[in-house]
């Protein structure tokens, strides 16, 4: 992959790249939105145990293709709170080192049940 984060524009706020530029002859997998819940319907209380929960959602369904989380180059995440941005971004660092993924990360009003706060969807991409 390869990264841009050009020096004409402001350098991101976070850790996350401008860009990723993924190569030809690479697979790649879009994985949905992701949310914070267990198979047995269990939904964390915490915005930062959410995360947690979603990415490790996310990475059943990268496994499923054959992928990990190294090889997400991109992530759109929400959250429905302003107050819910540093228990994601914890979580999201703890899990993504440099260079980081493109990202993306809004505040919405809400999901399809009231007790999310977290909801992640991301593309992965690895040689064929």
């Amino acid at each position: 992959m390869k990264y841009h984060t050009p020096k004409s524009i402001r350098a991101p706020f976070a850790r996350y790249s401008h860009g990723v530029e993924v190569p030809s002859g690479h697979r790649l997998v879009l994985c949905s939105g992701q949310l914070s819940i267990t198979p047995d319907d269990h939904i964390p209380e915490s915005a930062e145990e959410q995360t947690e929960l979603c990415f490790r959602n996310v990475e059943a369904v990268l496994n499923a293709a054959g992928m990990q989380l190294k090889d997400i180059v991109r992530i759109n995440a929400f959250v429905t709170d302003r107050a819910h941005l540093p228990g994601y971004m914890k979580v999201r660092d703890q899990l993504f080192g440099d260079p980081a993924p493109a990202s993306t990360l809004m505040i919405v009003s809400g999901f399809a049940r009231e007790a999310f706060k977290v909801e992640i969807e991301v593309i992965a991409a690895t040689p064929d």
